[in-house]
């Protein structure tokens, strides 16, 4: 973002100098005190802001986008914060618009379950990760839940797994796009089950399908199948994690369940164009760990079904390294290389 600033005092004070106007420089500012000022200062958008996300209006990304726009608008100096979704094509519409833009004011945030199995799901990724998007702040883990409609009597994972077997080829199940859905696939293999794959552009549809018994298994955001729970038309058997959730309590983890193979962490977080200096990523960090920081911003997430994990560019920085671990781990296990 092209930030404007002022120095502090000068604004409205038509006598005061400009850096070197003075014969022997004492008491003038340096450029490099200038910018550190500035800097403290804090920084304000030249225009709109827009930030672009892989799925579609109603999942837990949307929601925590939408609540951290409504609070770093103000901090921003008053510019609208847009939100653009655009699901569909395994998250590359959103990553390509906003590779395509290379504009300071438009960020992506997505959750790394939208781009940690590309290398091994795309014959060619066409955008490079290390180079195209420029890690700026981790703001949650998205706590992934496996649910079946309620109409289904199975009560537990195991259940399920003992119903495919039972029923070779009758079930279908899907998983949210990119990461929880390269992870189905993972965890049918392992567990030998005959389940067909139902692809969906956008996983809201797929959380109202498992609600009418039209898939029997669906593995995707807690927050995309909490209406549907609350209404009694799905069931959560498990959910991700190596803990329960505090939103869910009572639901065990895939790995209490003994299915570690469905085990899924992914983070949401904000990247800028590659092109945005790592100064102005550490300030946007610093004002998103800010607004997350707020009590009802924190209850309105977990609410939703994430856990609150915030850090700036470097925190975000080690975990994409541990999760792309997890992610060839997952890909050697299904026989998968990089660019098949």
């Amino acid at each position: 973002m092209n930030f404007s600033t002022t120095r502090s005092g000068c604004a409205s004070n038509p006598d005061c100098p400009a850096p070197g106007a003075d014969d022997d420089g004492a008491g003038i500012a340096t450029l490099s005190e200038v910018v550190r000022a500035a800097m403290a200062a804090g920084f304000v958008p030249q225009r709109t802001v827009r930030f672009i996300l892989p799925f579609g209006a109603g999942t837990a990304t949307d929601v925590a986008a939408r609540l951290m726009a409504e609070k770093l608008s103000p901090r921003w100096g008053g510019r609208p914060i847009v939100i653009e979704n655009r699901p569909g094509a395994d998250g590359l519409l959103a990553i390509n618009a906003f590779v395509s833009a290379n504009d300071d004011h438009v960020l992506l945030y997505a959750s790394t379950a939208s781009f940690m199995a590309h290398p091994y799901t795309l014959e060619k990724v066409p955008y490079n990760l290390e180079r195209d998007l420029a890690p700026i702040a981790r703001v949650t883990d998205t706590i992934l839940a496996v649910s079946v409609p309620s109409s289904l009597k199975v009560t537990t994972l195991k259940d399920f797994v003992a119903l495919a077997k039972a029923q070779p080829g009758k079930l279908n199940a899907a998983g949210a796009a990119g990461v929880p859905d390269f992870t189905l696939g993972y965890f049918l293999k392992v567990e030998k089950l005959d389940v067909t794959r139902v692809p969906y552009k956008n996983v809201v549809q797929a959380a109202t399908d498992v609600s009418s018994g039209q898939i029997q298994l669906l593995v995707s955001s807690y927050a995309v199948v909490r209406a549907g729970l609350q209404a009694g038309r799905v069931r959560v058997l498990a959910i991700g994690g190596r803990q329960r959730a505090s939103v869910a309590p009572d639901i065990p983890t895939v790995i209490e369940s003994g299915f570690p193979t469905l085990n899924v962490e992914t983070t949401a977080a904000f990247y800028g164009p590659r092109s945005m200096a790592r100064e102005l990523r550490e300030r946007i960090a610093k004002d998103v760990i800010s607004v997350v920081a707020e009590p009802n911003i924190t209850k309105q997430l977990i609410a939703t079904g994430q856990a609150v994990r915030t850090g700036g560019p470097d925190e975000l920085s080690e975990t994409l390294r541990q999760q792309a671990a997890q992610a060839a781990t997952v890909a050697k296990a299904l026989g998968l290389k990089t660019g098949r």
